[in-house]
């Protein structure tokens, strides 16, 4: 479960100076454990922070198998709606160290009236790459029923070498949420891990859901 929720980074004043912990039990045949998740998103005067930690519990004893985090750093720029973002990936696992990559572009943000999704068009430089890749990213987020029903999430599109080729593969990765919230703290809901060439050996578009439990404070 990489990549977890961008709660809309330059948007939602609603999640400005917040953060959350969220639980995820893996509900697909495929998996059977626990993930956590801690966030954090805070606009200031230059532009925004935001930064996850991911945890999977799926060790013979039920502990930590696999830690990710991910960091965003967005600078305002002078043109209305676009931001500059210098972003670090990185994890390691029980099997090894994944994920480690440096990401560098610009985002735009474009009001379609009933939601504005922010765009980030990146050069992506990962751990033992030939070569650069780049890599698309937009997140969403909607409040319906008086605030009580949430929807948000992201969606990534970014190149990578090819096992067992000199080419480049393209991968999708997109986990969207669906959150009913019960009051200031407490949410439940679900999320779908969608993807294509993102699993090692996985064939085709894959789609793992999760029950989910949040608190923000």
């Amino acid at each position: 479960m990489f990549k977890k929720l961008i709660l809309s980074l330059l948007l939602i004043t609603s999640f400005a100076y917040a953060q959350n912990f969220q639980l995820h039990y893996e509900a697909s045949p495929e998996r059977h454990y626990v993930v956590s998740t801690l966030e954090m998103f805070k606009p200031d005067q230059y532009g925004s922070t935001f930064w996850f930690i991911d945890k999977e519990y799926n060790s013979m004893n039920k502990g930590m198998s696999l830690a990710y985090w991910e960091i965003a750093r967005y600078f305002n720029l002078p043109v209305k709606n676009l931001s500059a973002t210098l972003q670090y990936n990185d994890g390691v696992a029980n099997f090894g160290t994944l994920g480690k990559a440096w990401l560098a572009g610009v985002s735009y943000t474009f009001d379609l009236g009933f939601i504005q999704l922010p765009l980030d068009i990146l050069y992506r430089a990962a751990a033992g790459a030939d070569s650069p890749d780049i890599q698309l990213t937009t997140t969403w987020f909607a409040s319906l029923m008086d605030g009580r029903l949430e929807l948000s999430g992201f969606a990534d599109l970014w190149s990578q070498d090819e096992l067992g080729s000199t080419g480049k593969q393209m991968v999708f990765l997109s986990e969207p949420q669906f959150w009913y919230v019960f009051g200031e703290h407490v949410s439940v809901g679900s999320e779908v891990e969608i993807s294509h060439n993102f699993l090692y050996g996985a064939t085709g578009v894959k789609a793992l859901p999760t029950i989910a439990t949040r608190w923000t404070f």
